[in-house]
Parts: C-alpha cells; sequence; structure tokens
C-alpha cells in the first residue's frame, strides 16, 4: 500500500513538473508571437514595434514583415497601411523610390529619418480619415495625389494612410478607372481591404469620379500602355 501510494506521488510530481515546463515554454514564446503579430492591427505602440524589430533580429535571422494590409497594386505600386519600424526590414526589399502618404498629421522622425536614409521621397497628401455619415472626400487631392502615382519616375511606390482601407482605397479605386476597370471589380477590390469596414460613401465617390483631366496622363502607366 505504502509502495502504491509513493508511485502515485512520484508520478503527480513528475507531471506537476511537466506542466510547469510547458506553462514556461509558452511564456517564453508568447511575447515573440506578441511582437510579430500585434502589428498586425496596426495597434501596437512603438515601443512593442520596438521590441518586435529587436525579437526579429535574435540569432542573427531577420524576418521581413510587411505593413498592415500589404498588397501589390500593378509593377512598381504598391499599397498597406501606415509602416513602423517594425516593417522598415521589408520595405528595404521593394527598393522603393517615393512613399505617397495620405494623413494629414506630421510623418513620424523614425520614418522621416527611414526615407532620408533611403534616398526615398516622400508626397503627402493630407486627407481627415473621417467616419460616416460626415464623410468629405476631396476631389482635387486625391487628383494630385493621382498625378504623382501615375508618373513613373516616382516608381517603385508605395501609396498608405493609416489602415490602408478608405483613403488607399479611394485612390486605388479611381486609378482603377483609369485603368478601364469596370465597376464591380473596382468595389469587389475596395471591399477586399475594407472588408467590414466598407463605405458606401467611398463607392460611390470612386463611381462618380471624373477621371478626364488624368486621361492625357494615363499612357505613362505602366497597366495603361497595355490597354
Amino acid at each position: 500500500m505504502k509502495l502504491e501510494m509513493g508511485k502515485r506521488a512520484v508520478a503527480t510530481a513528475e507531471e506537476d513538473e511537466a506542466e510547469e515546463v510547458v506553462v514556461q515554454a509558452a511564456a517564453e514564446t508568447r511575447p515573440c508571437f506578441y511582437s510579430l503579430f500585434s502589428n498586425v492591427g496596426g495597434e501596437a505602440p512603438d515601443a512593442a514595434s520596438a521590441a518586435a524589430a529587436a525579437a526579429m533580429r535574435e540569432g542573427g535571422e531577420e524576418l521581413f514583415v510587411p505593413p498592415l494590409n500589404f498588397a501589390m497594386v500593378d509593377h512598381g505600386v504598391f499599397r498597406s497601411g501606415f509602416p513602423d519600424t517594425a516593417n522598415f526590414s521589408f520595405l528595404e526589399t521593394l527598393k522603393l523610390r517615393s512613399i505617397l502618404c495620405l494623413c494629414p498629421e506630421p510623418y513620424p522622425e523614425a520614418n522621416t529619418e527611414f526615407l532620408r536614409s533611403h534616398g526615398i521621397k516622400l508626397f503627402q497628401f493630407g486627407i481627415d480619415g473621417c467616419k460616416e455619415p460626415f464623410v468629405n472626400i476631396p476631389e482635387d487631392t486625391i487628383r494630385e495625389a493621382l498625378k504623382v502615382v501615375l508618373d513613373v519616375r516616382n516608381h517603385p511606390l508605395l501609396i498608405h494612410c493609416k489602415r490602408g482601407k478608405h483613403r488607399t482605397g479611394c485612390v486605388v479605386g479611381c486609378l482603377r478607372k483609369l485603368q478601364r476597370w469596370c465597376l464591380s471589380s473596382i468595389f469587389d477590390e475596395y471591399q477586399r481591404f475594407a472588408a467590414a469596414k466598407a463605405r458606401v460613401s467611398d463607392q460611390r465617390f470612386m463611381e462618380l469620379f471624373d477621371i478626364s483631366s488624368l486621361k492625357h496622363l494615363s499612357p505613362s502607366f505602366s497597366c495603361s500602355k497595355s490597354s
């Protein structure tokens, strides 16, 4: 009887020890998981971004993390949410010549220094990130932003706003009109990035946007050459 109880006590102690090891391992890996993926929602503060960058360099191995909602629009043109320090290594691989920012706030110092050190030109067309129903999308600003996108001398170029959904979606949607996409395809692409946050006002703006004043610029853009 005493022997049997002793066996149970040993078994219980071994199980507890194994459980402690699992919990400790989970605790050790959790910060790394957060630092790499918390950024995807665009909510992580600068401190978390710095921690992510440090974690990615551990062991001499560097991972490339794209900004939120990153995608290729066309040859030499990309789109995304606002890049932070954790995304800089990835942006280096794009060999960008220009960045088109659609946010009105002053560009962050770390981002400005990154652009300066890599010879990247910043074009900033501030559009307020308003919510429906009080949405005012400045048509003239979108038109000026499109002129930058259509100029191949600015390529490779990254278009971004805060989340890469509404303001960026409107610029890309108006670009698609110049590329002669049908409205249903333009809206499908917009909704793929905006998801549950899709705005009827954005889609109405793209539908009514007048591209006639930009048609003389479209031949300089890669995809329009083949149309």
